[in-house]
């Protein structure tokens, strides 16, 4: 698991000294990261000082950056933890690619992890705040998590190690601090293998979270199907699930959902309704719930002037002049050139637009045609035109416009593709 070269979080503190000093006995290959917030003052430079002298002394490569945390607590109006956790993690990252290093190591143990469940639970919170800290994940490792501080703190004592003290851990008015010293120590006593019991208890709890999530994986492999950039997802099947607003849960909430009860409403509202997250949106149309990610939205015209032969945004299509028609189909278009008006333009689809379909009689509103296609909500948003002024020639990849068909008379044949 370590063999690589891998980075490890230092503060300065009992657990990440302990890892240090076992990490170089074992002769990995490692180097240290410390961060200072710069926000208690002297012990701030003090803790960085005793980080960059432990690994001179133990001959191990240090990186050290400096914070102002409180400027980044003000701007973004976050608490002091998560600023120092959002600083630091944004840090470590950075030193991960430039250092070409794929895994970070930090010093968490067992009472961190019974403090994490204890506020998560204090929230409240689902099964996955419950099931704890991981102790691997993609980028993480936390190799201490098996063990308490109690142990960690014996083995210390043992090597005669010196580490340094934040006075800050021992400040109540934080939540995990009051957690450690005010609840956990009365947990304890009531049960002297609390710790264990509860490691126990959450290791249980993993189970069932993996037995739920094959559960759900399954779900969706039966009632998400893909559709465009996304999923199409039945409201039909949906409305059979029970309980409804824990099967919700668990579909969504790998997309960022947490307005649950305007999801639930959703399923009854007019299509067209939507809720969204940071990352996706959920749009009712019809009897179904289309999921897609967000993206930058584009109501820029783009336009196409009469020597070209391409254009690669919004949309890629190839240009050419060609002498008669030969291969058909929706992503290839004939028109008669003296029919157009250059520069043509790409632009979306607007309200009162409206079209000649080739081979239908008289125009049709857009909106209409796309009713009767049955083209959802989402496509008819994404949804391209090509236009000569303001007359649309194709509606891109669906259907073209009998004003600009190519004709008997026709002189000169302007082909546009869309690459397959």
């Amino acid at each position: 698991m370590l063999s690589e070269p891998f980075l490890l979080a230092c503060s300065g503190g009992l657990d990440s000294v302990v890892l240090t000093h076992l990490f170089h006995n074992l002769k990995l290959n490692f180097s240290i990261a410390h961060c200072n917030f710069q926000l208690r003052g002297a012990e701030s430079d003090a803790d960085e000082k005793f980080v960059t002298h432990l690994a001179k002394k133990l001959n191990i490569k240090s990186h050290v950056t400096h914070f102002n945390t409180n400027d980044y607590v003000a701007k973004n109006k976050v608490n002091v933890q998560i600023a120092a956790r959002d600083l630091r993690y944004a840090w470590f990252s950075e030193l991960m690619q430039e250092n070409q290093v794929g895994t970070l190591v930090t010093a968490h143990h067992a009472d961190d992890n019974l403090e994490t469940f204890l506020i998560n639970l204090s929230r409240g919170t689902g099964i996955d705040g419950l099931t704890g800290i991981p102790a691997k994940t993609d980028t993480i490792s936390r190799p201490l998590l098996a063990f308490s501080r109690a142990q960690i703190l014996k083995y210390a004592e043992a090597q005669n190690l010196e580490w340094r003290e934040d006075a800050s851990n021992a400040d109540v008015k934080y939540l995990r601090n009051k957690i450690r010293h005010e609840i956990v120590p009365v947990l304890k006593e009531l049960h002297p293998t609390f710790l264990q019991n509860f490691e126990l208890t959450q290791s249980h709890l993993k189970g069932a979270n993996t037995v739920l999530n094959n559960h759900v994986e399954l779900l969706k492999s039966r009632i998400f199907e893909v559709h465009n950039d996304g999923f199409r997802i039945s409201i039909e099947e949906l409305a059979v699930l029970h309980p409804q607003s824990a099967y919700l849960h668990a579909l969504l909430k790998d997309y960022g959902f947490t307005a649950w009860t305007d999801i639930v409403r959703l399923l009854e509202g007019l299509s067209g309704k939507e809720v969204r997250s940071k990352t996706h949106r959920l749009v009712k149309d019809r009897d179904f719930l289309l999921l897609e990610a967000l993206a930058p939205e584009v109501s820029e015209n783009f336009t196409i002037e009469e020597e070209q032969i391409e254009i690669t945004i919004p949309i890629h299509i190839e240009i050419e002049s060609v002498d008669d028609l030969k291969e058909t189909g929706e992503h290839i278009l004939y028109v008669d050139k003296d029919s157009l008006k250059y520069p043509l333009v790409v632009r979306k689809w607007e309200k009162g637009d409206y079209f000649y379909p080739f081979g239908m009689k008289g125009r049709k509103k857009l909106s209409k045609y796309f009713k009767d296609e049955k083209v959802d909500i989402i496509s008819k948003e994404k949804q391209w035109l090509l236009c000569s002024g303001n007359e649309v020639v194709w509606v891109i990849g669906r259907r073209s416009d009998q004003r600009f068909s190519v004709t008997k008379k026709t002189r000169q044949i302007v082909k546009f593709t869309i690459p397959q």
